[in-house]
């Protein structure tokens, strides 16, 4: 059932840029909530190739006809009465702040203040969280430090990775949104400052971080495998190639084993058909 927003006047302007963003954008679209402009980054070289790509938040606006803008930094704020941000991966201006009359909303996959920065969920994985979820708060200068709004809990399954839990914490975001935004327009919801003492953070993850090191658990290098996928990939080298460890299991005996597998310059196969074509290889395996 579709959830209703009675102020006719509400104008949302929607700022996103990943999948996480697209699906939350669509999430609105569906529920009565179409936002009047949605600002993204702009299109950037993809790949090898380098070819020129737009965003997933982009490519979902142009699906719904949604007028788009992509400035490399939001100089003035004029449309808009209401702004919903959701993994943007800019800064916003105190005077972009201030302008919006029901102000501007962010929705950010933990439960804050643990995981503030830009790799929380990847960090959930790692760290081997049993739950985490999606945390609406009211935007201030500081990184996803503004006061909560609203929040909500997703247990983390055991052979989830990022890519899936991303998915699935987009689409809570967005019925939390939707539930949330009726109650702020209408006064009814107190946001509630952080408590600061309970407060971590997050890195940027970079390529190198996907290096797999050996010494380490069973269960650590699992983890990881989940947590880097697909970015930034886990990885070992083999008589100096390149190889993308996809997915592994811990067996009983807290050994690790590889289940797939790919090789650099070739497609990802299993780890039997690895063997079959390349010899002595890692007693993993």
């Amino acid at each position: 059932m579709k959830l209703k927003i009675e102020n006719s006047k509400l104008k949302i302007v929607f700022l996103g840029t990943p999948e996480f963003g697209a699906i939350i954008l669509e999430g609105l679209i569906k529920n009565n909530c179409k936002p009047i402009l949605v600002i993204t980054v702009p299109d950037k070289p993809v790949g090898r190739k380098q070819i020129l790509t737009p965003p997933p938040v982009k490519l979902m606006a142009q699906k719904y006809n949604i007028p788009i803008a992509q400035p490399e930094k939001i100089k003035e704020f004029k449309e808009g009465n209401l702004v919903i941000c959701a993994a943007y991966g800019k800064v916003l201006a105190k005077e972009i702040l201030e302008t919006p009359r029901y102000g501007c909303l962010n929705v950010h996959p933990s439960l804050l203040p643990k995981y503030r920065g830009p790799s929380p969920i990847q960090t959930a994985i790692l760290n081997g969280d049993k739950e985490t979820g999606v945390t609406i708060i009211l935007i201030d200068e500081k990184m996803d430090h503004g006061p909560i709004i609203a929040q909500r809990k997703w247990k983390i399954s055991a052979k989830t990775n990022s890519e899936e839990l991303s998915k699935k914490l987009a689409k809570l975001g967005a019925e939390l949104l939707i539930e949330t935004i009726p109650k702020w327009l209408k006064g009814e919801i107190k946001a509630e400052a952080q408590n600061e003492s309970k407060a971590t953070y997050t890195k940027i993850l970079k390529k190198e971080d996907g290096k797999i090191n050996w010494k380490k658990s069973a269960q650590e290098i699992e983890r990881q495998i989940r947590a880097f996928h697909p970015w930034p990939g886990s990885f070992t080298f083999w008589k100096g190639k390149r190889i993308k460890i996809l997915e592994a299991d811990v067996l009983k005996n807290n050994k690790l084993t590889i289940k797939k597998l790919q090789p650099e310059g070739k497609k990802p196969m299993t780890a039997e058909d690895f063997k079959r074509g390349y010899h002595g290889y890692n007693p993993l395996l």
